[in-house]
């Protein structure tokens, strides 16, 4: 079945073999530091996804390409476009931020009573989607921030 491939194989010699195994090995590798180097420059586990489903029509269609950032201090505001992962599940989902809500935290300095800006919760839903997305957080009311991938920014 494969004999005329192996005889081919075995024809181009040791040297050759090994040559066309490295050079394959160096495209994967170069291509792996790319996705790690875009990783660390826009602070995100995914720099780059693919809309799954046609949850955000008409703005993104099954299969178009986002490209994402993540940056640690950045708030997320009403109509941000955002990517994020449903604890204990696999896939990111494509959506549109609907409501925010800021958790402050009280903190006496000085003797004055302060309220620190604390952790921002986030309520999602997909623009051909009918109602918001609460029954998908699997008990979760809100998204925190730790569940983000991203903001689309193209």
């Amino acid at each position: 079945m494969f004999t005329e491939e192996l005889k081919a194989f075995r024809r181009l010699g040791f040297h050759h073999v090994l040559l066309q195994v490295l050079n394959l090995a160096s495209v994967i590798a170069s291509g792996l530091m790319i996705w790690k180097g875009l990783g660390l420059i826009t602070n995100t586990e995914s720099p780059i996804v693919v809309v799954l489903s046609g949850s955000m029509e008409p703005a993104f269609y099954q299969g178009d390409l986002l490209f994402l950032t993540n940056p640690p201090h950045e708030r997320y505001h009403t109509g941000d476009i955002t990517v994020y992962k449903i604890p204990e599940a696999d896939i990111s989902i494509v959506h549109r931020v609907m409501e925010t809500h800021d958790v402050s935290s009280p903190v006496k300095i000085s003797g004055l009573d302060l309220k620190v800006p604390g952790e921002q919760l986030i309520l999602m839903k997909g623009d051909n989607n009918h109602i918001d997305n609460i029954e998908l957080y699997q008990g979760l009311d809100w998204l925190d921030r730790k569940h983000i991938v991203g903001k689309v920014r193209g």
